[in-house]
């Protein structure tokens, strides 16, 4: 049984779970904003062996019993109203997580991605300083709470211009990327509020890199045409969307800062300038791929589902050959699927993060 962590209607995880009910993979879907008060829990440890990790109601299950997790664009717990003051809901919502989150980090199996991996590799500084680590190059960058630094940094990139843009965005928020205007400059004092990514403009075209394990799907998004090439995300429908294949070279580093990230998924953008210079922006580990696929025929859906049928397949075997180990499994590099880098031959629009 494959487990996926997700939220319904969220179009990726659907798009998967799909193919594997297709070819009879059992899945169990589980959506973190019914606990605690939708979806009943009751686990525990006998003193000696495996632990008993139930959930109960309608479709009762043990996730000690699990092959694999996928964990992929969670929803946040939901606390009951009727719990009182503030301080309440906070300990109630400590007290789910803690016991949540320790339930699912219990499963002996491997996992797309890691959570732990997951929930580091969205902080971009530890992206950005891992992929110098492994010799991608990044556009100047400055992340700031001085206004005196932000100007700085403006000024000494004037020629190329300068972008600015959030670290996270929820669809309740969303930013785009913008480019800094003669307003912005008046107004730099403002970084004191909160952090500012500021970048040097890359002007080129986009590159959308899915990595599922060893495979690579690439896809070069050109939207220089278009009404906002500032980011290409605004404008997904008028870009000229192709499958290319990466350098080996270029590649090979991807792959290489993957594994410093403990991801087995990951969506990277890059950009690629006119003198044929790549650029490392963002990895998301929860980025989307059904857009690439749809107007370039990369089967990416299918070896995302090959993926997780490969890992519950190989943790089938090893419980068949001998008793579990006594450390949770987050990945395992043998289960990864085959190398695979470059064009090939569908579906959707631009993602929010």
């Amino acid at each position: 049984m494959i487990v996926v962590v997700s939220y319904p209607g969220e179009e990726h995880t659907d798009a998967v779970c799909a193919r594997l009910a297709a070819a009879g993979e059992p899945v169990h879907r589980l959506d973190l904003s019914e606990f605690p008060g939708r979806r009943p829990l009751a686990f525990g440890w006998p003193g000696h062996g495996a632990p008993s990790l139930q959930l109960l109601g309608e479709e009762p299950i043990d996730l000690a019993t699990a092959d694999a997790v996928w964990w992929r664009r969670v929803r946040p717990f939901e606390i009951d109203p009727a719990v009182g003051p503030a301080d309440r809901r906070q300990f109630a919502h400590s007290e789910t997580e803690q016991a949540v989150l320790g339930m699912l980090d219990s499963i002996d199996a491997p996992w797309i991605n890691p959570r732990g991996a997951d929930d580091a590799a969205h902080r971009k500084p530890l992206q950005w300083t891992q992929a110098a680590a492994v010799g991608l190059t990044l556009p100047p960058t400055c992340v700031t709470t001085s206004a005196d630094a932000a100007r700085a940094f403006c000024d000494a990139h004037r020629g190329a211009g300068v972008v600015f843009k959030p670290f996270l965005a929820s669809i309740a928020d969303w930013r785009e990327t913008r480019l800094v205007e003669a307003e912005d400059l008046a107004r730099l004092e403002l970084v004191r509020l909160a952090p500012v990514i500021f970048q040097r403009c890359i002007q080129g075209v986009d590159l959308r890199v899915t990595v599922i394990g060893e495979a690579i799907f690439a896809a070069e998004i050109d939207a220089r045409d278009s009404d906002y090439p500032t980011d290409m995300r605004m404008v997904i429908g008028q870009a000229k969307i192709r499958a290319v294949e990466l350098p080996a070279a270029l590649a090979a580093r991807l792959l290489a800062l993957m594994r410093r990230l403990g991801l087995v998924y990951g969506a990277i953008d890059l950009k690629q300038d006119a003198r044929g210079d790549y650029y490392f922006l963002e990895v998301n580990p929860a980025g989307q791929w059904l857009f690439v696929e749809s107007r370039t025929g990369l089967p990416i859906t299918q070896a995302h589902a090959d993926a997780l049928r490969r890992l519950a397949a190989g943790q089938r075997q090893r419980r068949r050959h001998g008793p579990s180990s006594s450390q949770p499994i987050r990945s395992r590099q043998d289960d990864a699927p085959s190398r695979r880098s470059g064009a090939m031959a569908q579906r959707r629009t631009a993602e929010r993060r």
